[in-house]
């Protein structure tokens, strides 16, 4: 199933599938060591909210590549205690940090977890720091996008080994460093995930999703990032519009944003927005650090405007139609004028396959069972972009969003719930237990 689908039908067929999956219909209970998981990251609650702020307050800007390293030193020592095998990713080749990767080689299903380490928050700026507002609500940059969910991950891992489950399990940990700012060629950033993928059989995503802990998501839009460049012949103004200098980029690119709206806008999960625009008789762009500066007259014609913009879509196929419409709008240009569009790869979405129902329902009764209540779907098209698009199309089931909860992700006003940090703890261990002991395939 991918392309366009609705609501309904994503409600219909999580339906059908609990009809289909009557064994965790019916659990109403804890299994085996599920009671000592629980107990147990109770009482380490402390750690966890320590490691958290320890996380947190350690800038790791995805182009801050020192801080990126050191949340991944951090994080390291606690997965060898665990027993994984360790690997660092070198980033260079793709211009970022790189990214970590723990290895654990048991026995039974395949599991691939996927975190970053990197945020959204430059050294320079002013939100830096852990802070508490209250007994269960913390702020500070990236402490739900997404350090909560390292620590969830983790102190889920700690339990499942404490209660002597961790060590026979397969697993990979993946912890990218340039989930918020891909590295370039995309081939070489994510190639490491997408081979932990095409090993695993399902994938599971602990970054937030919509901030509600009671929701996952079986569907999430992936995304890519667009360059437009439009040209026009440098003269003055009194001449626009005539045979010698035609209409000038600006005009150019005028016709082509709107050309995008008016012709994709509306189309269900499909997004695209122009987030930064250069133009005038002289243009500079600086792509790594997303500026520039643009200098003209009012009485010149423009020769030069760039653009730059992200597309979102629920998956490779509405992606590769998207770009061949947008390309398509770019080569009708104005007279006098030329128009390029570059695209950093083709968009891959996570679109709502039987088998992401299939761990939505097993999820969903884990939370039941420890206490937390049902978990709802989430509406894709609330959601950004995550590093489990890149894994999903590759996995027999992937679950998304059940990170760490909280509000205002990328802004000065990040905030958390440390309430719903130690419950989603709990039903990560109970979840990855449950699938370890071959629940996915349970008739």
């Amino acid at each position: 199933m991918s392309g366009r689908f609705s609501l309904g039908l994503v409600a219909a067929t999580a339906a059908a599938l609990s009809l289909m999956t009557p064994s965790f219909a019916a659990a109403i209970q804890l299994q085996g060591p599920e009671s000592a998981l629980l107990e147990w990251v109770d009482a380490h609650r402390p750690d966890a909210e320590a490691l958290l702020e320890e996380l947190v307050n350690i800038n790791s800007y995805t182009l801050n590549s020192e801080g990126v390293r050191a949340v991944a030193h951090m994080l390291a020592p606690h997965f060898e205690a665990l027993g994984f095998d360790l690997r660092w990713i070198d980033g260079t080749p793709f211009d970022r940090a790189g990214h970590l990767f723990a290895e654990m080689r048991g026995t039974g299903p395949k599991t691939l977890a996927i975190g970053h380490l990197d945020t959204v928050f430059p050294p320079a700026g002013p939100f830096q720091r852990f802070e508490r507002i209250d007994e269960r609500t913390v702020t500070g940059p990236g402490v739900s996008d997404m350090k909560g969910g390292l620590v969830i991950l983790l102190h889920a891992l700690k339990a499942l080994d404490a209660e002597g489950q961790l060590a026979d399990m397969n697993l990979t940990v993946a912890l990218i460093g340039d989930e918020e700012r891909g590295g370039s060629p995309r081939e070489l950033a994510r190639g490491d995930l997408i081979a932990a993928a095409e090993w695993a059989d399902y994938a599971l995503g602990f970054e937030d999703g919509d901030g509600d802990p009671k929701t996952a998501a079986v569907a999430r839009r992936g995304g890519t990032g667009w360059t437009l460049t439009t040209t026009g012949t440098r003269g003055h103004s009194s001449l626009i519009f005539g045979d010698e200098l035609g209409y000038g980029a600006i005009y150019e690119s005028a016709r082509i944003l709107d050309a995008f709206r008016r012709e994709l806008a509306g189309e269900q999960y499909l997004t695209f927005n122009p987030g930064l625009i250069l133009g005038g008789s002289e243009v500079e762009h600086d792509g790594v650090e997303s500026r520039g500066s643009a200098s003209g007259v009012s009485n010149v014609v423009a020769e030069t405007v760039t653009t730059t913009g992200d597309l979102r879509v629920i998956s490779s196929e509405q992606g590769e139609s998207a770009m061949a419409r947008m390309k398509a709008i770019v080569a009708q240009s104005l007279p006098g004028t030329s128009a390029t569009i570059e695209f950093r790869g083709t968009p891959v979405g996570m679109p709502p396959e039987e088998g992401n129902f299939r761990l939505h329902a097993i999820y969903d009764q884990v939370s039941r069972d420890v206490g937390t209540g049902p978990v709802t779907i989430i509406d894709p098209s609330k959601l950004g972009g995550a590093d489990i698009t890149s894994a999903a199309p590759f996995v027999d089931g992937a679950l998304a969003g059940i990170g760490m909860s909280g509000t205002n992700a990328h802004s000065f006003e990040e905030i958390a719930d440390l309430e719903g940090m130690i419950g989603q703890t709990k039903r990560a261990a109970v979840l990855l237990y449950r699938l370890s002991r071959g629940a996915f395939d349970q008739p």
